[in-house]
């Protein structure tokens, strides 16, 4: 089992990750547009290509994953991370750029949250949990850290000089991280658990279906208010350093939601937090929606729901299939949430242009009370198996 040391420095490799790319692409759209003339929405849209090829290919990287365990799986997903960062920074025409950030999904299929759950599920089975909990509260400030340090890496040494030194943390950091944190090979499940042949698909699991539509809708909303969280709060007359100050609220939320968990939490059955998530999230939501006085409060609800998310999507399956399936469910559970988070933005820029931010942010809120009626059939199902 990791130490918390250990869990520490897994914490660090998703917010290097996560900050060499889903964070990436808004503190350099500016300049890389600016620099080179190309289409904003292009630009923009390379991040959604990655997420694309990352959903895609996610069920597969599961099934390696549980062949051949985490380690050589992370470790190769960051390399390819590494190598889309410096093929980034020498693109000269928009095709290069784009087919950078084609390669940059394929290593975040194999290197961010849901491949590192994976195979530390797979290791340790059920006592992986608190280390789940313990990497997400060390990387719950990602955010917070890798936009103002991507804002003066590029203030100095450019947007191209801030890809290469992305690339340099992933290659000579993240990788050596995993390659000592990680355990070598896959570990043993118990006897009775037959696991599937090389080559054969594992059949979907009961209630799995159900579970990947909680999970889609809860990661559209994540992706959602990511966007439209700054606009909409400024259609209800905040200034724009409150409305940047209040969504600064949400990484510290996120970590006291996951500190919570692991002080109280740890002997509750994941489901109990999935419920928790769900109607904070939505009740976070309506308040943003119909008393905006109370924004505050909404965003501090909002975050703590979305922080209590990124462990749940890793401790429940590990609950409901055991370690034996695990590596497999979560490569197929990956598959929708990460379809879902690509297509957001496009579909929201669309319906707020067609509808207006009012319509948007209804629509939010239904999808929303959406994710916490799935939510409950889930608990619901998980309380028929129990008995």
């Amino acid at each position: 089992m990791p130490s918390t040391l250990g869990n520490a420095a897994l914490g660090l490799t998703q917010i290097i990750l996560w900050g060499g790319s889903f964070f990436l692409t808004a503190v350099i759209v500016g300049p890389v547009v600016e620099a080179t003339g190309w289409p904003q929405g292009l630009v923009i849209g390379s991040l959604s290509l990655a997420i694309l090829i990352s959903g895609l290919l996610s069920p597969w990287i599961g099934t390696q994953i549980r062949r051949f365990g985490g380690r050589p799986v992370l470790v190769a997903g960051t390399l390819v991370m590494a190598l889309g960062l410096v093929l980034m920074a020498m693109a000269g025409n928009l095709a290069l750029f784009l087919a950078a950030w084609a390669v940059m999904g394929l290593g975040m299929a194999g290197a961010l949250y849901d491949p590192l759950f994976a195979a530390i599920g797979q290791a340790y089975g059920a006592s992986a949990r608190s280390a789940m909990t313990q990497i997400a509260i060390a990387s719950g400030f990602a955010i917070t850290l890798c936009w103002p340090a991507s804002t003066f890496l590029v203030a100095h040494i450019g947007w191209r000089g801030t890809c290469l030194a992305y690339a340099a943390l992933a290659a000579f950091v993240v990788a050596p991280i995993f390659a000592l944190a990680l355990p070598a090979g896959r570990a043993a499940v118990p006897a009775r658990v037959a696991m599937p042949k090389p080559g054969v698909k594992a059949p979907r699991l009961p209630g799995e279906g159900i579970l990947a539509m909680t999970f889609t809708t809860a990661a559209i909303l994540m992706a959602a208010v990511a966007v439209e969280l700054l606009l909409l709060l400024q259609s209800h007359g905040i200034p724009t350093a409150s409305a940047v100050a209040l969504s600064a609220l949400i990484g510290p939320s996120q970590v006291g939601a996951r500190v919570l968990e692991l002080a109280f939490g740890q002997r509750a059955h994941p489901i109990h937090l999935l419920l928790i998530s769900a109607g904070s999230v939505a009740l976070g939501l309506i308040l943003l929606v119909l008393a905006p006085s109370l924004a505050w409060l909404a965003i501090l609800l909002y975050g703590a729901g979305n922080g209590m998310r990124t462990v749940v999507r890793g401790t429940l399956p590990l609950a409901l299939y055991g370690q034996a399936e695990y590596a497999a469910v979560i490569g197929r559970l990956a598959r929708p949430p990460l379809l879902g988070q690509a297509a957001t933005p496009l579909a929201c820029g669309y319906a707020m242009e067609w509808f207006g931010i009012d319509v948007l942010a209804g629509i939010l809120v239904a999808v929303a009370l959406l994710n916490l009626g799935l939510s409950l059939a889930v608990a619901r199902q998980v309380a028929r198996q129990g008995r």
